[in-house]
């Protein structure tokens, strides 16, 4: 039998009640944390930012599945190792080093690759908010394939290219979207923050792997 109650609970979740602050917020928070006082990227505090993006990601519905897919499997496999040794991990770069020594950082399953992966999709994704905010004019599906031009689509191969090009197509619209992770806050200015404090990471990441010849490794 249903109950007052199980209709007053629907009624009351009809719609949900705006976030406080944007979908951003978690993962600026998180990056106050990111580096230790000797200015090293800290493995824990790295991930959790990557995994506070998720959400907004999810906004994207099924366009960008497979990006939350990948960033979600690198996430975990880092986290992984990390958490073998929390202590001998607690940098970043210490997941890629050990592999460099034992010279396993080229394996498809390897941290170093994990990390690469991960770095490039963040990549896209930073690209894309980016355009979000600098190009009002444009549509969602402009947005995503300038960003992805730019970024993951030199490290595919012909097949994966042409599957982002189809499902870039089920994005939703600009307008729709700006307004779902815009919550109560300011959705331009922490974008914008954002993006201006976790690019730098990005880079790092890049150099870091260059350093090695670990930067330039295609899709096996």
């Amino acid at each position: 039998m249903k109950s007052k109650f199980s209709f007053f609970w629907k009624t009351r979740n009809w719609q949900s009640p705006k976030m406080e602050g944007t979908v951003f917020a978690p993962a600026l928070k998180e990056l106050e944390h990111v580096k230790s006082e000797h200015g090293e990227i800290l493995s824990k505090h790295f991930l959790e930012v990557c995994k506070h993006i998720l959400p907004v990601i999810d906004k994207f519905g099924t366009a960008l599945a497979l990006v939350k897919s990948d960033i979600g499997g690198n996430v975990s496999r880092l986290e992984t190792m990390y958490s073998s040794n929390p202590s001998r991990f607690n940098y970043l770069y210490s997941l890629v080093q050990v592999e460099v020594e034992t010279k396993t950082a080229k394996s498809s399953s390897s941290c170093t690759n994990g990390l690469l992966w991960l770095t490039r999709a963040m990549d896209f994704l930073v690209a894309l908010f980016r355009n979000l905010v600098e190009h009002e004019d444009w549509t969602m599906y402009q947005a995503c394939t300038d960003s992805y031009n730019k970024t993951l689509k030199k490290w595919h191969g012909w097949l994966a290219s042409s599957s982002f090009s189809v499902v870039m197509k089920l994005a939703p619209s600009r307008k729709k979207f700006m307004e779902v992770i815009g919550g109560t806050g300011d959705i331009n200015a922490d974008i914008g923050k954002f993006c201006t404090t976790f690019s730098p990471l990005l880079e790092e990441n890049h150099k870091f792997l260059a350093r090695f010849g670990l930067d330039d490794m295609k899709a096996s």
